[in-house]
């Protein structure tokens, strides 16, 4: 394999570690590297409900000998597990006919610990079987499944008729056919068990005993944290994951693409190993034999973190958008089927001045626009939401009266004239209203003046 050849023993290892999370084992991890025990890679597999452990040295060379096969059986019969246990040689050549004689040797003798023997063809067969493709030495994801990117009950456009629902003066039952576009980008989620202990002279100070997640952004700009409402998502409905079939997508979006993994397993293992750590690092304080109080960081060691599973899953992100008049309304999510995050919300958000915090939000049926409640008004004549944006102005007994255009207000130019003294007052309630208050005010100070109370 000319891919595999160009690797180093470390980075062949790590390639392994992929392979064999993939195959099914389960937690799959390197053992320490200090010195050559004659095992690289630790795992467990559960055979008609037993839970067996398989020790593996991986091997980068041409060839690999008898000694190689039974040092790793010397190994493997030493090795701590309580159950039963097996052991397995991979390399990226061949073995010689004594190793493979040897391992025979074993099995007829129905030995307890067995040997399998994995050269460079069974490698390249394996990553096929598996799906995992060789790239630049390395062995990349890819990964078959998605979150949901619509609802299934109630369809793409659920979302964003959902995000107009709240708006005044509109029916989101009416609104044009929305377009819609889906970008599946790459996500893992990474479970671990933590066990750490921390011992003074004072006996246990601190002590982790938990399993933890982390959901990763995994995409060609390195690995990064999924923040808070996107970790719950995916964790929340990757058991939903569905088979990512571009195909059956294509009459619900305008566009599909989909981004790759930017690593392999291993290296986000290594990655969450280190977050880890970090999220568990603690400083506890705590009273020596001397009655003395003392401060110490207690950060869980690498060997203290065993990562349980490493799941890639596509997370759906939508863009929708409907056109009204001249203006555009896009809604942004994260999709998982009934589930989602917002991204971009440019529904609720006022066209005049931007606001997207205001409690309410009204249509403008006449410029298609969405407004605070600072820029609408109500049209004069029909009664009817306005925004200050469109509407033609007129002051009317000092007050300012809006019109949605200049026919309405020639029309209400008209009635006003028509009008008698007393309604035309009324046109400007609050001076109104005003000025019957300073008429009380004047009438109670006359009274009190001339002693009526």
């Amino acid at each position: 394999m000319t891919v595999l050849d160009e690797l180093s023993g470390f980075e062949f290892e790590d390639v392994m570690e992929d392979v064999f999370r993939n195959l099914g084992y389960e937690n799959v991890r390197q053992a320490d590297r200090v010195a050559d025990e004659g095992r690289d890679i630790l795992m467990e597999e559960t055979i008609d409900g037993d839970r067996r452990a398989v020790i593996v040295e991986c091997k980068h060379t041409a060839s690999v000998g008898r000694p190689v096969v039974q040092k790793l059986h010397s190994a493997v019969a030493t090795y701590e597990y309580d159950g039963p246990k097996r052991g397995m040689v991979a390399t990226t050549g061949r073995f010689t006919g004594p190793a493979e004689e040897y391992t025979e040797r074993l099995r007829a003798n129905d030995d307890p610990h067995e040997i399998e023997l994995l050269d460079g063809e069974d490698l390249r067969e394996i990553a096929d079987e598996i799906g995992l493709d060789l790239y630049n030495g390395r062995i990349e994801i890819l990964c078959e499944e998605t979150l949901r990117p619509t609802d299934p009950t109630r369809g793409v456009d659920a979302p964003i008729e959902d995000t107009f629902r709240p708006v005044e003066n509109i029916d989101p039952d009416t609104l044009p056919d929305p377009e819609h576009w889906a970008v599946f980008e790459p996500y893992v989620r990474l479970r671990a068990e933590i066990q750490s202990v921390f011992e003074t002279g004072a006996g246990v100070i601190h002590a982790i005993d938990l399993t933890d997640e982390l959901v990763v952004r995994a995409d060609r700009d390195g690995p990064d944290r999924a923040p808070r409402g996107v970790q719950r998502l995916v964790s929340d409905n990757l058991d939903a994951a569905i088979e990512l079939d571009e195909s059956t997508f294509e009459g619900i979006f305008s566009e599909i693409s989909v981004e790759r993994f930017g690593a392999t397993e291993t290296e986000y293992k290594e990655w969450g190993v280190d977050r880890l750590r970090q999220t568990h690092t603690t400083t506890v304080q705590y009273t020596g034999d001397n009655n003395v109080t003392y401060t110490k960081e207690c950060e869980p060691n690498r060997s203290d973190i065993l990562v349980q599973s490493i799941r890639p899953v596509y997370l759906p992100r939508i863009r929708s958008q409907v056109e009204l008049g001249s203006y555009g309304y896009p809604y942004e999510y994260y999709a998982a089927g009934p589930s989602r995050q917002t991204i971009e919300n440019g529904v609720e958000r006022c066209k005049q001045c931007g606001d997207p915090d205001d409690t309410t939000y009204t249509y403008c049926a006449n410029c298609s626009s969405v407004n605070c409640t600072e820029h609408i008004k109500t049209e004069r004549l029909v009664g009817e939401p306005v925004c200050t944006g469109c509407a033609v102005t007129e002051q009317f007994f000092y007050s300012t009266k809006y019109f949605y255009d200049e026919g309405n207000l020639e029309q209400f130019r008209r009635e006003y004239e028509a009008m008698p003294i007393h309604r035309k007052a009324l046109e400007n309630k609050p001076l109104v209203a005003g000025t019957v208050a300073v008429a009380v005010l004047f009438v109670l100070f006359v009274l009190t003046s001339v002693g009526a109370f």
